[in-house]
């Protein structure tokens, strides 16, 4: 059996060892939003990120889904109902949607996302401090500077693990 990437993650997600996590909680209008966001470094050179997400603002409607944006921000404050998260993150000074902090977005089914993706644009340790923020709406992927993705319902800082 050949070795593939698929495989090597299947093995970093089975031992569940993320080199760093990010605890997702909701704003004043949506409490209920809570999940985790974990970062794990693989042999690739890229980040593994897995994301499960509850409580989205489409729980309520029978059998529906919607997407929201999940973007890395540039600081780690999660105060004022995010408001001090400042901008995606972006150190090569890229345009919407090419910097390091667009993430693919969430399928929200009934409230409740799981993604998992390969990013090669960061590393763990450049993120670690900043937080993941999970918008209202959709990214267009080509407004600027970031996406017309709405408010920001869910905030967490990315923290280092073990």
């Amino acid at each position: 059996m050949q070795v593939t990437p698929r495989l090597e993650w299947i093995r970093l997600l089975q031992k569940n060892r993320p080199q760093a996590v990010a605890w997702i909680q909701g704003n004043e209008e949506n409490p209920q939003l809570s999940g985790l966001v974990k970062f794990y470094t693989t042999l690739y050179g890229g980040v593994l990120v897995e994301a499960e997400i509850f409580g989205l603002p489409n729980i309520d409607a029978g059998h529906a889904s919607d997407f929201y944006a999940m973007h890395i921000h540039e600081k780690g404050d999660c105060s004022e109902e995010f408001a001090n998260t400042g901008g995606h993150y972006n150190p090569a000074g890229l345009p919407h949607p090419d910097h390091a902090g667009d993430m693919l977005p969430l399928m929200g089914n009934q409230g409740y996302a799981y993604t998992v993706f390969y990013d090669k644009r960061f590393t763990v340790s450049q993120i670690i401090g900043k937080s993941v923020i999970i918008h209202g709406g959709k990214d267009d992927f080509s407004s600027q500077p970031a996406g017309n993705a709405g408010e920001k319902i869910g905030c967490g800082v990315i923290m280092q693990e073990g």
